[in-house]
């Protein structure tokens, strides 16, 4: 018998969902069968720009549902809409990609993740730096005992993210858009996880939080365009605080740091630090006692996420990674259950602002 076919139903049109489509193509257990967006117009765009003009396209999700052969879902809408698509997708039996933020509130996570735990379908969430080839490398380094025991982590993600980004219209708001951390921020967030935990396909477990926000952009209009190095003075003015920091504790005993910055003045950044008590990373240089006769700073050559365009990210890797636990049938080591962690120090530091006090986690308990 051969092996499935998994046919794959791309929900929205947007940015992202390009990346998407295109690393479902190239899998060769997976076929795109239909795509659905909030206009036909732009369903038949998203699927003739990725040379699939006769794909079925659809304005309704209900009935982008039913069509035939579809065996996942890719979640690529707004994310003050991600909930209703993941709940919708798990009662239907469908295996679920979802883009990050995968909500905007702790009842929206509460719904998803009890969707799917009823529904028994797989699903990922797009933390696709997990794949980042320096990521990746530095993690097996990490696990193989280059830099000893772990004991901090650093991270900052650093765009003046604005209205040149497609997606700003539906995230400046508080109400739709919540936080910086929330809306891209909560990348660099994940990452903390990912290179606190020891294991190689591991991330840690947050157990507080405490953070301030701050910054000077707030509630203005005038804004930077780090694309084109210009600035414009009618933009849709952001709603909250440009500038957070936050301070996580791990169960494990790592500390970490965390700033989100959508007020700086310069090109997209992710900044990493790894410190062990035998060695230390920072972005892509590194100090280990693997290397005793080192020096200086040895320096990786692996591709850094120094870039915010999605189509720099390693989608396919994560696609390809999500069918093969399909095929296994295992969960993933980013699925829904392990992202509601990360997302939750988002909506810690929300509850910290508030009542300026460290926050306990998880915020989600257990049923």
């Amino acid at each position: 018998m051969g092996r499935k076919t998994y046919g794959v139903l791309i929900h929205g049109a947007g940015w992202v969902a390009g990346q998407h489509l295109a690393a479902f193509q190239h899998n060769p257990a997976t076929q795109v069968v239909a795509v659905c967006s909030r206009t036909l117009a732009g369903a038949r765009r998203r699927g003739a720009e990725a040379g699939l003009p006769a794909t079925a396209c659809y304005t309704d999700f209900a009935a982008a549902l039913r069509h035939p052969g579809v065996d996942i879902v890719s979640i690529c809408t707004p994310q003050h809409v991600h909930c209703a698509g993941v709940l919708a997708a798990a009662r239907a039996g469908k295996h679920l990609v979802i883009e990050k933020p995968i909500a905007i509130s702790l009842a929206e996570m509460r719904a998803m993740r009890d969707a799917v735990r009823r529904a028994g379908v797989k699903t990922i969430v797009s933390f696709v730096l997990r794949w980042n080839p320096l990521f990746q490398q530095l993690k097996a380094m990490s696990a193989g005992g280059a830099f000893g025991k772990i004991y901090s982590v650093e991270a900052d993600y650093l765009s003046h993210c604005g209205s040149w980004w497609g997606g700003w219209k539906d995230t400046h708001t508080v109400e739709h858009g919540v936080s910086a951390m929330l809306i891209a921020g909560c990348h660099a967030v994940d990452a903390l996880r990912w290179f606190a935990a020891p294991g190689e396909f591991e991330a840690a477990q947050p157990v507080e939080v405490f953070a301030v926000a701050g910054g000077y952009r707030k509630g203005r209009r005038r804004e930077y365009n780090p694309i084109t190095n210009t600035w414009t003075r009618h933009a849709p003015p952001m709603e909250f605080d440009g500038l957070e920091l936050a301070l996580v504790k791990f169960d494990n005993g790592v500390l970490g740091k965390v700033s989100v910055n959508f007020d700086c003045v310069m090109p997209y950044r992710f900044p990493l630090r790894i410190f062990g008590d035998r060695g230390s990373v920072f972005d892509n240089r590194v100090w280990s006692h693997a290397f005793p006769s080192q020096k200086k700073w040895i320096e990786l050559k692996a591709i850094q996420p120094d870039s915010s365009d999605v189509s720099h990210h390693p989608f396919q890797a994560q696609m390809d990674h999500f069918v093969k636990c399909l095929q296994r049938g295992v969960e993933s080591h980013c699925n829904l259950e392990d992202a509601i962690r990360t997302h939750e120090v988002v909506f810690a530091a929300q509850r910290c602002y508030r009542t300026r006090r460290p926050v306990r986690l998880p915020l989600l308990k257990s049923p």
